[in-house]
C-alpha cells in the first residue's frame, strides 16, 4: 500500500518544495538579519551618518560666524564696544547702571 500526500497538486506546496525557492529564501534572511552589512546595520549607519553630517554644517557654521566677529575685533572701536557688552566695562570718567526688568533673561553674575 502506498500513500499519497493529499498536498502534492496543491500549488504552495510546489512552491515550497522547490529546492531555488529555500536556497533564495535563505539568502534573502542571511542578508536582512545576520550579516555584517545587514539591512539594519546600513539604517543605523546611514542615522550616524546623516547626524554627523547636520553637526558638520553647525560647526561649518559656527566657525563663519566666529571668524566674522574676529574681522570685526581687529576694529580698537569694536573691541571697545565688545568689551562694554559683554563683560560691562568702562572707561574711568563713567558710571555704568545695570537696569534689570523681572523676567529679564539676563541672568545676574554675583550669585
Amino acid at each position: 500500500m502506498k500513500l499519497k500526500n493529499p498536498y502534492k497538486d496543491k500549488r504552495w506546496f510546489k512552491l515550497m518544495s522547490n529546492k531555488y525557492v529555500w536556497v533564495l529564501l535563505f539568502f534573502v534572511v542571511w542578508m536582512l538579519f545576520l550579516d555584517n552589512y545587514s539591512y539594519f546595520d546600513h539604517r543605523f549607519l546611514d542615522g550616524q551618518i546623516n547626524e554627523l553630517q547636520d553637526n558638520k554644517k553647525y560647526y561649518q557654521d559656527e566657525i563663519k560666524k566666529d571668524q566674522e566677529q574676529i574681522k570685526q575685533l581687529k576694529n580698537p572701536e569694536q573691541i571697545e564696544k565688545y568689551a562694554r557688552e559683554k563683560y560691562f566695562m568702562k572707561k574711568d570718567s563713567e558710571d555704568i547702571y545695570i537696569i534689570q526688568f523681572e523676567g529679564d533673561t539676563i541672568q545676574d553674575t554675583k550669585e
